[in-house]
């Protein structure tokens, strides 16, 4: 829905990763993820601004009478990981460096 019936070219590449709702139903955080150019900010508020929108539309598929309020929000995980991911690489390249590769003494001498 968001894709094919939302014309705005700041949702393109937004991808939905996960969504929290309140025990109550009454409202539901819903994180994406934004290509790397995406501006968060702009692409974030535009989605809170469509909520309403969305929600309607939601509503009507699903058949209910009642959706919880939407509120967008961007999903780092995927960008920590990936940060993550790029420390342990470096760390890792750093010990083969200095000669403490995996199951190495890191003294120069077999384990």
């Amino acid at each position: 829905m968001l894709l094919r019936e939302v014309n705005d070219p700041r949702f393109a590449g937004v991808t939905l990763s996960e969504v929290e709702v309140s025990r109550d139903l009454s409202h539901a955080k819903v994180f994406v993820t934004l290509p790397a150019d995406a501006d968060v900010t702009a692409t974030i508020k535009a989605l809170n601004n469509a909520s309403g929108y969305l929600r309607r539309g939601l509503a009507q598929r699903l058949h209910l009478r009642y959706l919880p309020q939407l509120r967008f929000k961007h999903d780092t995980a995927l960008e920590r990981a990936h940060r993550l991911s790029e420390l342990i690489d470096r760390a890792v390249a750093e010990d083969e460096r200095r000669g403490r590769g995996p199951g190495g003494r890191g003294d120069g001498r077999e384990g």
